[in-house]
């Protein structure tokens, strides 16, 4: 292979279940059911049936004018210009002009409105699409790239709105035009419609050939561009550890090597498409020769069964009639990446959502006592928590301690019901915790995380998220209480200063303190804390500590502890291996047996770690 031809050496493709696998390539995938996404698809167009009746309508007529205009032609030839007969041609010009003009006013009607009828689909879709991901549990997150999520919310969707927006027309009015003209060239001239349509098995044989492989490329070019998104939004995210390990290089490799995938399969995909008109174009213009030849032949020996008008308006037929073809041709290579694209949303769409089952209660009927009782819980066939049995009476702190892996996340997941146990029951005041509705638990729940998450409003509005009906006081007074109004009132704004992406115009610190000012306005029953004290300065800790107590007083709290002398608090501390519970007590009571928690509370205090 020539150098210069090298980068776009013919790609590997995968099969349909190599891609859900992520396995070695092969070199032939069958494409899936596109018939299915075509249909939802129309399913959402469909609601919108008058208007696209008013559009189809109008394509219709557009496209009778468009077949009058060169018959009305062909008759102002045979009748008036060959015989010399001037009377009546000024009204027939006339009569010729108001046609294309017509032609050009329906055209204008039947774009404008299908415009809308595009971008009312998209939104819907869209719409759905993003309600859609409201409705997913956790885990369906935990196992996806966001950047691939969000490449199916903008990518895909856009160019099933640019399909819309230009296929749909194209297609109706080439059926149309199509139709129309075989029947019109059946009526002049039989001999040289069978003729002219000689074209067709060559066309066939072509598009054929193409197709198979355009299909089978444009999926792979939007499931490349979907991976490469997702790579993008993780170095993007984590660009803080990219630096700090000087891993630029090695991002940059793995940029190129996704990116390289993309652009091979871009380019052979529209390779491929750019044969068509192409082929087509060489059809038309041999379809062209062929009318204008045999045409030309019979006109000449006189015998009134072709004329010069029939020829005029034969040649002109003859290109509307491949035209159609090669717009069809055209518009099946952008159907058929719309459809790789829909099928990508369609996927989603159709992912189990998480299931709001169980007892809706009213707030404050929870009151916090929970109990686990041989629970263990596992991802994939792999068990994470084994047999857990421990029992929190309402308004205790209970805090969690081990290794990395241990299980403490976990349990947080189970508690508020991002996951279900494999086995065993967890009992939220004496009731079995899947017999109440999620919404209804989480309600009574409130989270501080190590890693605390601002969105891109107002300081007021990140302290509101926690209860949307809190009042202006009720905001200033969980501040207050959470240590943080002192430094929001010295923000340019105060309370109405606008967060940065994550909150990155502020401390770590800072953005743990409105994370607890959060949690105060929720005013829930249950506390899950995972504790963010690490790499914060000793004052903001105090703060930060100072907050959390408060937070937790009267409230039953789950900690998970990462810093052993953050738990003094703590009613109970459970010390987790593998899993499993192996120590429980008091911080006292643990420290006096000498075992495993103050083995890992000596080995804090010498400079290491759990």
């Amino acid at each position: 292979m020539s150098e210069w031809l090298k980068p776009f050496r013919y790609p590997k493709l995968l099969t349909k279940e190599q891609i859900q696998k992520g396995a070695t390539p092969k070199k032939k995938q069958r494409s899936s059911d596109w018939k299915a996404s075509l249909k939802r698809i129309w399913d959402v167009v469909d609601e919108q049936r008058l208007l696209l009746i008013a559009v189809l309508a109008l394509v219709l007529i557009s496209s009778l004018l468009a077949l009058a205009g060169p018959f009305l032609l062909g008759m102002i030839i045979d009748q008036y210009i060959v015989p010399g007969q001037m009377d009546g041609l000024g009204k027939m010009l006339l009569l010729l002009l108001a046609i294309y003009f017509g032609l050009s006013l329906t055209m204008y009607g039947q774009n404008y409105w299908m415009a809308g009828i595009a971008q009312q689909t998209v939104y819907r879709l869209r719409t759905a699409l993003f309600a859609k991901l409201q409705k997913l549990p956790i885990s369906f997150f935990d196992k996806r790239q966001h950047g691939e999520i969000m490449s199916r919310l903008t990518n895909d969707i856009d160019n099933i709105s640019q399909t819309l927006n230009s296929s749909f027309i194209q297609v109706f009015s080439s059926i149309i035009t199509l139709t129309g003209t075989v029947a019109i060239m059946l009526y002049l001239s039989p001999l040289l419609t069978v003729l002219t349509m000689t074209i067709i098995p060559v066309m066939f044989l072509s598009m054929r050939w193409i197709t198979r492989r355009t299909g089978i490329l444009f999926k792979e070019q939007q499931r490349a561009l979907g991976e490469l998104n997702g790579f993008i939004e993780e170095s993007i995210s984590g660009q803080a550890v990219v630096k700090t390990f000087s891993q630029e290089a090695r991002m940059l490799e793995q940029f190129q090597q996704k990116s390289e995938a993309l652009k091979l399969r871009g380019f052979w995909a529209h390779t491929h498409s750019g044969y068509i008109p192409k082929v087509m174009n060489f059809l038309n213009n041999a379809s062209f020769a062929i009318v204008a030849g045999v045409g030309g032949w019979l006109a000449l020996r006189g015998d009134g069964l072709v004329t010069i008008g029939t020829i005029v308006i034969f040649s002109e037929y003859a290109r509307q009639f491949t035209r159609p073809l090669n717009d069809l041709a055209n518009q099946f290579n952008t159907v058929l990446s719309a459809l790789a694209g829909a099928e990508r949303v369609f996927a989603l769409m159709d992912e189990e959502e998480e299931k709001d089952d169980g007892d809706v209660l009213e707030r404050g009927v929870i009151q916090g006592d929970v109990r686990f009782e041989d629970v263990s819980f596992g991802y994939d066939e792999t068990t994470i928590v084994h047999d857990l049995s421990f029992h929190v009476k309402r308004g205790e702190t209970v805090a969690f301690v081990g290794p990395t892996g241990a299980g403490k996340t976990t349990i947080m997941q189970l508690i508020s019901r991002f996951y279900d146990t494999s086995s065993g029951t967890i009992y939220i005041d004496g009731r079995p915790i899947d017999t109440i509705a999620r919404s209804s638990l989480r309600s009574e729940m409130a989270f501080v995380l190590q890693d605390s998450f601002l969105f891109e409003m107002t300081v007021r509005d990140n302290i509101r998220y926690g209860r949307l009906d809190a009042t202006e006081s009720d905001i200033v007074e969980a501040a207050k209480r959470a240590n943080a109004h002192n430094f929001i009132m010295k923000l340019p704004d105060g309370y109405d200063t606008m967060i940065e992406s994550d909150g990155g115009q502020l401390s770590q610190g800072e953005r743990q303190l409105l994370s607890i000012a959060r949690a105060f306005v929720a005013n829930p029953k249950i506390l899950l804390l995972d504790e963010a004290t690490s790499s914060i300065d000793t004052l903001t800790e105090l703060h930060i500590q100072e907050a959390l107590e408060r937070l937790m007083e009267g409230r039953t709290s789950f900690v998970i502890a990462h810093r052993l002398n953050t738990v003094r608090q703590a009613d109970t501390v459970y010390v987790l291996r593998d899993g499993r519970i192996v120590e429980s007590g008091s911080q006292q009571q643990l420290i006096e047996k000498r075992g495993i928690y103050y083995d890992m509370l000596q080995q804090q205090k010498n400079g290491g770690s759990l």
